[in-house]
């Protein structure tokens, strides 16, 4: 049964994941070159991912509601263990797993899901925002 930091570490490790433990106790695990890191904090009787996508700003609303359907499309049809969400005007990806049963193969499955996001949904995503603050 997995129930600290250090559990989690173990797993990782199994899993051949390089990752960096930060002093506040957070676990930077980079996903894919070119992309934040996803970071992870257990907080039991959770661990919660977290990968930051960016900022966003738009020039009118129906661009950024054309954003936010897409985000919430991406949700429903795009991603198994994740989900996009907003954290202080920050666009974000976001998964949480039980603690008490995690194990590898779960852990992976979700690392996957935020990896798989960053490489087919963020670029375009990315080009949505770019679009919608060009004058």
């Amino acid at each position: 049964m997995t129930k600290t930091r250090e559990d989690v570490e173990r797993l990782l490790e199994t899993r051949d994941r390089h990752f960096e433990l930060m002093d506040d106790g957070t676990i930077v695990i980079p996903l894919v070159s070119g992309h934040a890191p996803a970071m992870l904090r257990v907080e039991p009787p959770v661990i919660v991912m977290q990968v930051n996508i960016g900022e966003t700003e738009f020039s009118n609303l129906a661009q950024e509601v054309a954003f936010y359907k897409r985000l919430l499309e991406l949700n429903a049809q795009g991603l198994l263990h994740a989900a996009y969400g907003l954290e202080g005007g920050r666009v974000v990806l976001t998964a949480a797993l039980e603690l008490d049963n995690l194990d590898p193969n779960e852990l992976e499955a979700a690392l996957a899901d935020l990896g798989l996001a960053l490489v087919e949904h963020v670029p375009s995503l990315r080009t949505m925002v770019s679009a919608a603050t060009k004058v």
